[in-house]
């Protein structure tokens, strides 16, 4: 009966066609429990790609796999059509139609909140691929009870955001866009960070350097090494990698005593980061137990090393990731090494879906033991270990190199080659990009403005009153809260305590509902003061399309242009000697003036109809007041290249990576008579831009989760 439904719907679907970015089709064969199979077109998301550290693979019940045993897809829409009986069976995208990770261990630690930003700056730096650590509204945490509705995702889409609602109305360039698909696999988007040497940052060395003054933990170790036997250590290795099916290895200590104990209990931990160990007593018999620490809840305090007076106290290296973002790396990292987050440093933080190079500083922590881990991180690679005096600091970067892979396109030649000299000469748009306003039916700036408007009732209201499309956890408690109004019963409905709902919750239980300023502030900083920035966000990118449409793309009188930070309203006689790509547009704020033309005038016209005064962006706690900064409204890439590639296979991948070279695999091959066409461009932006608005450009295609998913639903239907 369930092979008859799929094929009925995929029948009603018709023949393969081009869709627009985040979906393909193609032919397979599901495997059901207690279903059977069913060959059937499937519209996918996308498909995951291969990760950089070996792993046994383990199938189940919710995985799909194709003909290659390591390409795990998500179960597609038509599987999503499956009578209620069956929708056990669907594993669904989390915060956007993506297949699952590959080979992600279950037991690796969830999202902890890095509660450390610098101050906003003048000239505004926070931006995609180098910005602080914002999450999206809801968190996913890792007390998720379960398969979420197989629904779930599209049904919230129904309720998101579109460019328009958040002001991106305006393109640059004249040429006629065409379709593609934009991160149809991870590899596809490739990010290398360019540092404040100017140089692109790649993974290319694995090698520990050497240092002759490390000497005392040299014999420390050697000292501690001779505890553990050959087979303790295979065994240790193996719990090491999740190859123990005993889940700890108990090692009997003979010589019972104190030292010698201490000695098996620093051996393990030092050669075997990510073991935790105790101490167990069985019928008289002291055994060390070792046990997989990640995941758990309680971090021990870092272990003092000897540190050699020579050595810079940092130990810089060069992060490799995959389909993972950076705070996600960075709290793996800290639970395998038994460290705070905040030990480590970083200039900016980096897309999930897509792999991405990055430099990171973390404090006395050898390269020897960072390298170490290299041996059980999933899709993770540490390299080009060095020790310097100084941690890295948020936005001392120069920028990011991008290399974009749009698949399937249907421009031809001609139009992409105008596309893009279009993207090389005069650029884009500088707007914030989707990701800037969240996902779901409430968006972050309307929080934003309610914090600025000093109403937290509307606060809470807007971050805990239902919505649809979520989670079953969440339904519970938004709808306990609605009910009851008791945050101590709504909290109870969450598995997961730390996300935002959570801690606000948890917040109001502490301290009242009548303290709502002193309970919100239990959210980290960086969440709270992503609502406000989307509010200045979104006045901004409005404010650009009016000055746009208004002006076009010249310098006019009114405009502001930066001597320095300061901002300088040009002349008419001035503005002759300028170009669209010296004009500034500010963030609304109290440090800031506004351009001297009517669009100016606008700015405070759009805050007085949402109930603010321009004059007055002052805050009373301090945390919220908006200094306002000034921000380019035209982007020019550097380093911009292109080429339209053909290949017949849509699961191989169409970029060589660093990881790769690192193998020595061979770079992609092409076949200049492949069915498919892709264009696969390169180019480099500054801090605070979105290279999604460089490829929304190129495109001439709403990015919004919520348009493709409508465009895909209607193709479907």
């Amino acid at each position: 009966m369930i092979d008859s439904f799929l094929t009925k719907h995929m029948q009603r679907a018709g023949s393969r066609v081009d869709l627009f970015p985040g979906t393909h089709t193609h032919t397979h064969t599901h495997t059901h429990t207690r279903v059977g199979k069913a060959a059937v077109t499937c519209l996918l998301p996308s498909s995951p790609d291969r990760v950089p550290a070996s792993r046994s693979s383990k199938k189940s019940p919710l995985q799909v796999f194709s003909i290659q045993e390591t390409r795990r897809v998500s179960l597609c829409h038509c599987c999503l059509l499956l009578p209620h009986p069956h929708k056990h069976l669907v594993q669904m995208a989390e915060s956007e139609p993506l297949p699952v990770q590959v080979g992600e261990k279950r037991s690796c630690p969830e999202n902890e909140e890095d509660d450390t930003r610098s101050k906003k700056p003048k000239v505004e730096s926070d931006h995609e691929n180098g910005g602080p650590a914002y999450q999206d509204e809801e968190p996913e945490g890792e007390g998720s009870d379960g398969e979420e509705d197989g629904e779930t995702f599209a049904n919230m889409m129904k309720h998101g955001l579109t460019e328009l609602d958040v002001g991106i109305l305006k393109y640059v360039s004249d040429h006629k866009g065409f379709s593609g698909i934009l991160k149809e696999r991870y590899s596809d988007f490739v990010v290398h960070e360019i540092n404040k040497q100017g140089n692109i940052v790649h993974l290319d060395d694995l090698s520990i350097p050497p240092d002759d003054e490390d000497v005392p933990e040299a014999k420390q170790q050697q000292q501690e090494s001779d505890v553990l036997t050959e087979e303790q250590k295979k065994q240790l290795g193996e719990l090491q990698l999740f190859k123990n099916k005993e889940d700890n290895v108990s090692i009997e200590v003979m010589d019972d005593s104190k030292e010698r104990r201490t000695l098996v209990h620093k051996a393990i931990k030092t050669q075997f980061p990510g073991l935790e160990t105790k101490t167990e007593e069985k019928e008289g018999r002291k055994f060390i137990v070792a046990y997989h620490a990640a995941g758990k809840k309680a971090l021990a305090a870092p272990r003092k090393h000897f540190w050699p007076k020579n050595r810079g106290s940092f130990c810089h290296f060069v992060l490799y990731k995959e389909n993972k973002d950076t705070m996600d790396a960075i709290n793996v990292l800290s639970k395998f090494l038994r460290l705070r987050p905040n030990m480590f440093s970083y200039m900016g933080t980096k897309d999930k879906r897509a792999i991405t190079v990055q430099e990171i500083a973390v404090l006395k922590i050898t390269a020897e033991r960072l390298a170490h881990l290299n041996k059980c991180l999933m899709n993770l690679k540490l390299g080009n270990f060095c020790y310097k005096n100084h941690p890295l600091k948020l936005g001392e970067l120069q920028g990011n190199h991008f290399t974009v892979v749009i698949r399937n396109i249907s421009g031809t030649d001609e139009q992409v080659d105008q596309a893009m000299t279009s993207l090389k000469q005069t650029g884009f748009i500088n707007y914030y990009g989707m990701q800037r306003f969240g996902t779901t039916a409430v968006p972050t700036q309307q929080v934003g403005r309610a914090i600025l408007k000093n109403d937290w009732n509307e606060v809470v209201d807007l971050i805990l009153k239902p919505r649809p499309g979520e989670k079953e956890f969440l339904v519970r408690c938004r709808e306990e809260w609605a009910k009851t109004q008791d945050p101590e019963a709504a909290l109870r409905k969450l598995p997961n305590k730390r996300c935002v709902e959570g801690q606000l919750l948890r917040g109001l239980s502490m301290y009242g509902k009548k303290n709502i300023v002193t309970a919100f502030g239990l959210i980290p900083r960086n969440n709270r003061l992503m609502y406000i920035h989307s509010y200045q966000s979104v006045v901004w990118n409005t404010m650009v399309s009016r000055r746009i449409e208004a002006f076009g793309l010249k310098a006019v009188e009114g405009d502001l242009v930066l001597r320095g930070t300061t901002a300088h309203v040009l002349s008419a006689e001035e503005a002759e000697s300028h170009t669209i790509h010296d004009i500034v547009m500010p963030l609304p704020g109290f440090d800031v003036i506004y351009p001297a033309h009517h669009v100016g005038k606008g700015y405070r016209e759009l805050l007085s109809a949402d109930g603010l005064d321009i004059d007055n962006m002052r805050h009373k706690v301090k945390d919220y007041s908006l200094a306002g900064a000034y921000r380019r409204i035209i982007i020019r890439p550097s380093d911009v290249s292109w080429e339209v590639i053909h290949y017949d296979d849509p699961r191989i991948s169409l970029v060589h990576s660093d990881f790769e070279k690192l193998e020595n695999k061979p770079a992609p091959v092409f076949n200049k008579e492949g069915k498919y066409r892709a264009l696969r461009m390169e180019f480099s932006l500054p801090p605070s831009t979105y290279a999604t608005m460089a490829i929304r450009e190129v495109l001439k295609l709403d990015t919004s989760i919520k348009k493709q998913t409508q465009l895909n639903t209607t193709w479907f239907n």
